[in-house]
């Protein structure tokens, strides 16, 4: 004697949804009986062997891949996406973050909005905000990643490796091209793109010079105007 749907047949592709189904409901029981908050548990859909730990919430739509584990007290806000990503205690991800195998979240690390890892080990209190994509990298503890930061680890044949030291501050819009070092404490400039290593508590900008022309917007809206003009003409 068992319970109906352990016998419940699958022939077709109706039948194997409605199976899942099933698994997905039991799957996100077991989590809240031991004590992880789904805010939404229908749009959650974990896989077989998802791990988190107790006090951790989840916001509505979440996707769990292969090889998850979730500390305890996380928050993972809404629209996430994870695959073979380990994350640690009271870290926050998202919304719209995509971890994807090989990501490694130290205790309190932040993952924000529209960011995208892979074989990234970011490592304690530090923070990737917004807009980002590091992968093949290391981020050390405290760090700071500025909005459109993004690790150039691939040159078409090979990956390589970005290293970024503790207690650095990555401005906004940075290019690093991978292979490439970041020492403790250093500052890279926003809008840089960088190709070579910086050292501990050095400032690193490389950015083109800014030239400003005096009246010269007004001058060339005067040029277009006059090109539109003669091909209205024409």
């Amino acid at each position: 004697i068992c319970p109906e749907e352990e016998l419940k047949g699958v022939n077709n592709r109706q039948e194997l949804s409605e199976v899942e189904a099933l698994m997905q409901r039991r799957l996100r029981n077991q989590l809240m009986a031991a004590g992880v908050t789904l805010q939404d548990p229908n749009s959650v859909h974990l896989c077989y062997d998802t791990q988190i730990g107790a006090d951790t919430v989840l916001e509505p739509h979440q996707v769990f891949g292969p090889g998850v584990i979730v500390g305890p007290n996380v928050t993972l806000k809404a629209f996430g996406h994870y695959e073979g990503a380990h994350i640690g205690k009271g870290a926050v991800v998202g919304p719209y973050a995509r971890l994807r195998p090989g990501t490694v979240l130290g205790e309190g690390a932040k993952i924000g909005n529209f960011v995208e890892t892979k074989k990234a080990e970011i490592d304690a209190g530090a923070k990737v905000n917004h807009l980002s994509y590091i992968g093949d990298a290391h981020v050390g503890q405290q760090a700071n990643i500025g909005a459109g930061t993004i690790t150039c680890n691939y040159d078409g044949f090979l990956k390589h490796r970005t290293e970024i030291g503790a207690g650095t501050f990555i401005g906004s819009n940075s290019a690093l091209i991978a292979p490439v070092s970041i020492g403790d404490g250093a500052i890279v400039g926003a809008g840089t793109t960088l190709t070579q290593s910086v050292a501990a508590d050095a400032l690193a900008i490389a950015r083109a010079q800014q030239r400003n022309v005096t009246h010269g917007a007004a001058r060339l809206r005067t040029k277009f105007a006059r090109i539109k003009a003669k091909k209205s003409k024409t």
